[in-house]
């Protein structure tokens, strides 16, 4: 089984003390194909995780749908368990991913004793091994977790979701406990494994330097919503959205003059303001720029984003654009 994973519509809500709730994950529409690699961008607390465990199904939609290969998201055990055989996560600490008392290769090979593939296991795990990046594979057959370097570990938990062979990845923050050194070789290797293997994937950063190296397209979530989308390269040499502006613009050769610093206090997913959520830190508001809007940006919200093309929740934008 293979095909495209999709947030459709997507909610998760949290019910709080005091009969509050804070919408993590708000109508979210995104789309993962095989042989893509997509970005989810933005600030901590935004809802980027939730979204990533409710796509595998950790955590349940409370509106919306999970679909992968066409099928809705069932949350029987046993779909859940054959779903995860072909949309596997990739953890950001491999030193907690990885358990200490096991060899890699009983750790690689967990997967395959967990949905009861017994053919071929030791060949199995050899291949894995070897194509994330671990050669010989028979060399770190019997070694543990602690004797690994940093990358190494990174590469044999990457290895422990190739061994099932998926369609799609979801890698959250894949390379931030790494050194720079590294970095780079765990990002080659996730493009290798695009290329090589039709590999999908979903990588959750807060690193749009990042983003631009991997990605085919990006995300860029605030508040539960993504609030721009499209192919990375015209997203990050031409951001639309105020909030893309602002977290562009601190980046190494930012195609935007200078820094912008975002006003206002961080995102409250259990007090999301109405009209359009980024308004009470938005530049453009502030700055009076957005005046020919500023009651749209005051009573309406921008609304939802389709998971194709590049597109922009932001009255300003389609005053700009003409829509």
């Amino acid at each position: 089984m293979s095909g495209s994973l999709s947030a459709q519509e997507l909610s998760v809500e949290f019910a709080l003390p005091g009969g509050r709730t804070a919408k993590a994950v708000d109508r979210v529409n995104l789309e993962v194909a095989p042989g893509e690699i997509v970005a989810l961008a933005g600030e901590s607390g935004c809802g980027k995780t939730t979204l990533a465990r409710t796509l595998l199904g950790l955590e349940r939609a409370t509106g919306g749908q999970v679909v992968f290969g066409g099928e809705p998201l069932s949350y029987s055990a046993r779909s859940l368990k054959a779903y995860r055989r072909h949309v596997q996560l990739v953890l950001q600490d491999p030193t907690g991913a990885l358990n200490p008392r096991h060899t890699i290769y009983d750790a690689v090979a967990e997967g395959l004793r967990i949905h009861g593939i017994t053919d071929d296991e030791t060949e199995r795990v050899a291949s894995a091994l070897s194509r994330a990046g671990l050669r010989p594979a028979e060399r770190f057959f019997l070694s543990y977790p602690h004797e690994l370097s940093g990358g190494q570990r990174q590469r044999a938990v990457i290895a422990g979701a190739l061994v099932l062979e998926p369609s799609i990845i979801v890698a959250d923050e894949p390379v931030a406990s790494l050194d720079a050194s590294v970095r780079g070789e765990i990002l080659a290797l996730l493009l290798r494994l695009r290329d090589q293997m039709d590999l999908g994937a979903l990588v959750i950063t807060h690193d749009l330097g990042l983003a631009w190296s991997i990605a085919d397209r990006i995300a860029v979530m605030y508040l539960g919503r993504i609030v721009e989308q499209g192919p990375v390269e015209r997203v990050l040499t031409d951001p639309r959205h105020p909030y893309t502006r602002a977290l562009v613009s601190v980046l190494p050769d930012s195609p935007l003059p200078k820094p912008i610093v975002l006003s206002g206090e961080l995102p409250d997913a259990s007090s999301i303001p109405g009209g359009c959520r980024f308004r009470p830190r938005c530049q453009e508001v502030a700055s009076g720029r957005a005046s020919a809007v500023l009651s749209d940006c005051d009573r309406t919200d921008p609304g939802v984003l389709a998971a194709d093309s590049h597109e922009v929740a932001c009255h300003l934008h389609r005053l700009r654009d003409g829509s």
